[in-house]
């Protein structure tokens, strides 16, 4: 816990046997209350690991996407009773020491909403990042703070922290099951007018790492493109603002045993 906050670090896990015990053996379990992996029907040894590490592990029997393994995450963690929840990949990307310095962020009640930049610290392209994501990841991070009024350094890091308030508040059910969830939850964030904040992370690429390819990028950045000009619209009350304050959206929280 941080200041009598409970912790809990989520794990959307796809193919993740190679790296899930490292990852998981780097996590600060002196400020992580519990550690939840959501297993999205990987056909590889990721559910075996997880259960003989000792974490609570949740089975897609079909794949549902990487948001939809999202949304399973968060509402388990908040069925665990979660203040605070941290969204780490499993594949080792991003530094797990970090949860310490992104919850306190959040229990400090400054931030509501926390993002692990790559960006930041200008070690994106040492770490490995590919050329192209990089300029993507700069051009479209540069036309989304625009249409949002935003002023963030990257929008599409996979290293993010949510108060409890911000994952019960968001229609996160109505969003994509793909990969364009991730922007579509920050611009719901940015709706709502939830305060984000920013902390450095180096980040590593290596053939284990998961990546999602040039095509699926490519689909991932016309969603974006969208998610962004809807915004903008739907603020100019030219569009439904359904996408951002679609209360029948919010994620149905299992009860706790």
């Amino acid at each position: 816990m941080i200041h009598g906050q409970k912790v809990i670090v989520v794990l959307p896990a796809y193919k993740a046997a190679q790296t899930v015990k490292i990852t998981y053996e780097n996590i600060p379990m002196d400020v992580v209350d519990d550690v939840i992996l959501v297993d999205d029907a990987s056909d590889d040894d990721t559910v075996r690991i997880a259960q003989e590490l000792g974490i609570k592990t949740f089975v897609h029997q079909v794949n549902r996407g990487y948001g939809g393994n999202q949304k399973t995450c968060y509402a388990q963690a908040l069925a665990q009773g979660a203040d605070i929840v941290v969204m780490l990949h499993p594949d080792y990307q991003y530094d797990p020491r970090l949860v310490t310095a992104m919850s306190a962020m959040i229990a400090s009640g400054i931030y509501d909403c926390v993002l692990g930049s790559r960006i930041l610290g200008n070690q994106t392209r040492s770490g490995g990042m590919p050329i192209y994501k990089y300029f993507a990841n700069r051009m479209l991070t540069a036309f989304q703070n625009l249409m949002m009024g935003t002023k963030l350094s990257e929008f599409h890091t996979g290293y993010r922290a949510f108060s409890s308030k911000v994952l019960k508040s968001l229609p996160l059910e109505a969003n994509s099951d793909d990969f364009v969830f991730d922007n579509q939850m920050l611009a719901q964030v940015a709706w709502h007018r939830f305060a984000m904040g920013e902390i450095s992370c180096p980040t590593k690429y290596f053939p284990e790492a998961s990546s999602i390819n040039f095509k699926r990028s490519c689909i991932y950045g016309l969603g974006v493109l969208k998610t962004s000009v809807h915004f903008r619209l739907a603020r100019m009350g030219l569009a439904s603002k359904m996408e951002f304050e679609n209360d029948q959206g919010r994620l149905s929280i299992p009860q706790n045993d």
